[in-house]
């Protein structure tokens, strides 16, 4: 997706007021454990190899409704004519605001997707719910191991000591940089620490660019802010999901870092949803962070502007950045069908297997033997790689968007617009996430 109030919708806000809610709901009650009928290990066995059972469909459910989505038609179309009258992969795409409210109700009625895209921090929410069937079989079957992946987006997948997904690829968040801009204070490349970047910024002031890093306070801020967090060694939340722990001295350091952009004049105070990307665009800022999928809009809409990509500098110490997964499920409506299990695990594995195409779509693939295609080896995106280790991902806590929404993004908003200070705008967010943290523990049945 280039879109970007398509990414802020599904990422920014995955847990958006009303989802949780809706999920709820569908679970008939406020605790929510039982959105299935069918028990996970209902399932059978998935033993490898290619699928040999009568022929069947597959409604298979994704949110790619922008610029990725041709890539993504694509695949699907290509597996369709390699296993046509075995197999048939129906692509149905949906907004992904729209998607995650209801996929448990249409699965619930049947009406649902066989097979699922969703992202990394809704595994946990719908794996509480039995609205997805385990893949362990189908990972030891085909003797898949985090060797075989990037580390962090292969244990995203995990909740209650299960696998729950095959991950298809990383997005990150990167640094834009101006080519033309940099070039006037004699850089070739994009500073990668604090000291540098922060000279880099100095120097663009001097030369004439009036606000070389727009700061926003919405999204990706809170993207922003994770990264930094991480960077400085404070985490999200405790390992129980019991407790916020983003308030911390490291929480504080990484927003007041982020505020003292606007104090230094480096960005304009209050700056409005987009804006910053837009500015870059119009070759009016300098550095703008934004995630991986900006690539090929940059390309399609921003021909004239000369730009570059790198990691998130290492602000606070320790090279990180926030990050996000496409992953494939299998969902307890195909649990019911034997032979829909079995060709909807053969398909996830073989999209895994053959998703060169999809790294083209602007993301950086999971699986590292496809990483390392030589046909794909030149994308931007995959120089972003180099280092697997910086890549952190939300943990599997249901309901965890919820959280993120209505506590962390918030507080980071109102340290960067000003109206409270980095520290009293992450204690009040934290009394607000553990709440929330409290309520979804009761909810979910953990």
């Amino acid at each position: 997706m280039t879109s970007s109030f398509s990414r802020r919708s599904f990422l920014g806000l995955s847990g958006a007021v009303g989802l949780t809610a809706a999920l709820s709901a569908c679970g008939g009650g406020t605790k929510i454990g039982s959105g299935s009928s069918t028990p996970a290990s209902a399932a059978p066995t998935f033993s490898g190899g290619e699928y040999s059972g009568p022929k069947v469909t597959l409604d298979y459910w994704n949110g790619f409704t922008g610029g990725d989505g041709p890539h993504m038609r694509a695949m699907v179309e290509a597996f369709n004519k390699e296993y046509s009258g075995r197999i048939e992969v129906r692509n149905i795409t949906r907004r992904w605001e729209d998607l995650y409210p209801a996929m448990p109700t249409a699965i619930a009625a049947n009406k649902g997707p066989d097979v699922a895209i969703i992202h990394n921090d809704w595994i946990g929410t719908f794996a509480a719910r039995q609205t997805l069937i385990p893949l362990d079989d189908v990972v030891g079957a085909l003797q898949l191991t985090e060797a075989d992946f990037i580390p962090a987006v292969w244990n995203a997948g995990v909740y209650g000591g299960k696998r729950y997904s095959v991950p298809l690829d990383v997005h990150s968040l990167g640094d834009y940089w101006n080519k033309g801009h940099l070039e006037k204070i004699g850089l070739s490349e994009a500073p990668a620490d604090k000291a540098a970047y922060e000279e880099a910024l100095a120097k663009l002031k001097e030369a004439g660019i009036a606000n070389p890093f727009w700061m926003p306070n919405k999204w990706p801020a809170h993207l922003m802010f994770m990264s930094l967090l991480w960077q400085h060694g404070g985490e999200l939340y405790s390992e129980d999901g019991a407790k916020a722990l983003w308030g911390s001295a490291q929480g504080e350091q990484a927003l007041t870092w982020m505020v003292e952009q606007i104090d230094k004049g480096y960005s304009p105070a209050k700056v409005a949803i987009d804006t910053q990307y837009a500015a870059f665009k119009n070759d009016k800022v300098s550095f703008t962070w934004d995630g991986i999928w900006q690539i090929n809009d940059l390309k399609t809409n921003a021909k004239s502007l000369e730009w570059g990509l790198s990691p998130v500098p290492n602000i606070g110490g320790t090279p990180a950045v926030w990050s996000a997964s496409h992953n494939f499920v299998l969902t307890s409506q195909a649990g019911k069908d034997p032979n829909k299990v079995q060709a909807a695990k053969f398909f996830i594995d073989s999209m895994s297997r053959q998703s060169t195409e999809w790294a083209k779509a602007g993301m950086i693939p999971a699986r590292n033997s496809v990483r390392e295609d030589p046909a794909i080896a030149d994308l931007p995106q995959v120089a972003m790689a180099k280092d697997v280790g910086i890549f952190h991902f939300l943990p599997a806590l249901p309901g965890v968007g919820d959280v993120q929404s209505k506590a962390l993004e918030l507080a980071v908003a109102k340290a960067v617009l000003k109206e409270a200070t980095p520290a009293e705008a992450l204690k009040e967010g934290v009394a607000t996430a553990d709440k929330l943290l409290a309520d979804n523990k009761r909810k979910y049945g953990q």
